[in-house]
């Protein structure tokens, strides 16, 4: 290619159709460049002529440092992957994470007007691979940033796992800023991709007057808002939509305008400053979530138990019931270790006091999960049994609304990190 390298501007001409993009790197020997457009398109080498438009900044030259404006906050981006930060793979001509936080901020130039940006690249995994261990590293790493002096904290994930680990944050971190978990529903080369609206309204929400943990995601299928989500109240309701993250048994906390570069707030919220900084990152990852339905059978539990897991929830029907043949089950399975029921329906409160069934599950010693999700209901068992072996303390966190996970009808207690054990 002489002259010619990564990131240079670049003519191809193929069977005298000429095309014009930036040349991309490329595990063959076909010669791929990035079109205006965003869409990557390759060429076989036969028959191919190429000259250089433009030169441009090398892939593997050192960024220099961005300027500091001392007017604006300052905004750490950790980069966790997930579609928000995907690449082409060229291997297999499928999307992957290899986009680190330095990318992210090249590629959505715009953020640097809303504050001083930092990048800090955690991991680079689809969230699929997320594990609880990497919640527990990640709240660490919030912490140390916010600690440092960050005003705010964005972190770019996956959206399929995203719900847990905001769940996970949430409990294990207090923070007097705003932490904020963002993804993409399509990916940077697709002309539809919701990146660059939800990463700059993630970034005016972490730049906020909130503390705590959220999710920033799309309010519906226009690039108009965005919706700031409580971290322990999210759930990805679609598999593709971009406008699939919802508010479950609670209001969104606050709208984003991606245009004005404004946010408003839907409700009651915690303001900037009104707590200490901490962190509980210990959790129990030997805990399980099974999913009840007609016909299932009941040796499931005992599998469970007979793994040694430290912990269960269930997912029931309704108010949070399973058939009557697993009573007996779930009673050996309460005997060494928490058992949580929850439900099947998106919205609503289990309660094992109407029925039958329900007042049996009560005796045997399951613990209503109230109206938490059942993602979240999982990690907070997680997290909680961190905390503590104590069996009556851990019946009495799980009952306690710790992160905005219980609804204030449904429970009167609500604990601080200064009264955990």
């Amino acid at each position: 290619m002489g002259d010619i390298g990564h990131g240079d501007r670049v003519k191809v001409v193929k069977d005298k159709k000429e095309f014009f993009g930036a040349l991309m790197p490329s595990v063959t020997d076909f010669v791929v460049i990035k079109l205006d457009s965003g869409y990557n398109v390759g060429f076989a080498p036969e028959g191919v002529t190429m000259t250089l438009v433009e030169k441009g900044a090398s892939l593997a030259e050192k960024r220099l440092p961005r300027p500091v404006r001392p007017e604006l906050p300052r905004l750490n981006i950790i980069s966790t992957g997930g579609t928000i930060a995907s690449k082409i793979d060229y291997r297999t001509g499928a999307v992957t994470s290899q986009f680190d936080a330095d990318d992210i901020i090249d590629a959505i130039p715009s953020l640097a007007e809303i504050a001083n940006i930092d990048g800090t690249l955690l991991f680079n995994i689809l969230s699929e691979n997320m594990r609880p261990e990497s919640w527990s590293e990640l709240a660490q790493c919030v912490y140390n940033e916010v600690r440092a002096g960050a005003d705010g904290v964005l972190v770019t994930h996956g959206t399929d796992t995203l719900g847990y680990s905001a769940a996970a944050l949430s409990f294990m971190l207090q923070v007097p800023v705003p932490v904020v978990l963002v993804g993409s529903q399509r990916s940077a080369d697709r002309p539809s991709s919701d990146n660059v609206v939800n990463a700059i309204c993630a970034a005016v929400a972490a730049t906020s007057d909130l503390a705590g943990v959220f999710v920033v995601m799309h309010e519906d299928a226009s690039d108009d808002t965005c919706l700031v989500h409580q971290g322990t109240r999210t759930k990805k309701m679609h598999t593709s939509r971009r406008d699939a993250f919802r508010s479950v048994n609670a209001s969104p906390i606050a709208r984003v305008s991606y245009q004005e570069r404004s946010l408003r707030f839907l409700c009651d919220h915690t303001d900037r400053g009104g707590c200490e900084l901490s962190v509980r990152p210990q959790i129990e990852p030997k805990c399980a979530l099974v999913k009840f339905f007609p016909g299932a059978s009941p040796a499931i539990v005992d599998y469970y138990v007979a793994q040694g897991y430290r912990g269960l929830v269930i997912e029931g029907t309704g108010l949070g019931h399973v058939a009557s043949d697993w009573i007996s089950h779930v009673k050996k399975a309460a005997d060494v270790m928490p058992v949580v029921m929850t439900s099947q329906c998106v919205y609503g409160r289990v309660c094992d006091r109407v029925y039958d069934t329900g007042r049996d599950l009560l005796s045997a010693g399951a613990i209503e999960g109230d109206d938490m999700l059942s993602e979240t209901a999982l990690v907070k068992l997680m997290w909680v049994l961190g905390q503590t072996s104590d069996r009556f303390e851990i019946a009495r966190l799980l009952k306690t609304d710790v992160a905005g996970e219980i609804s204030a009808d449904a429970t009167r207690t609500r604990s601080t990190f200064e009264e955990l054990p």
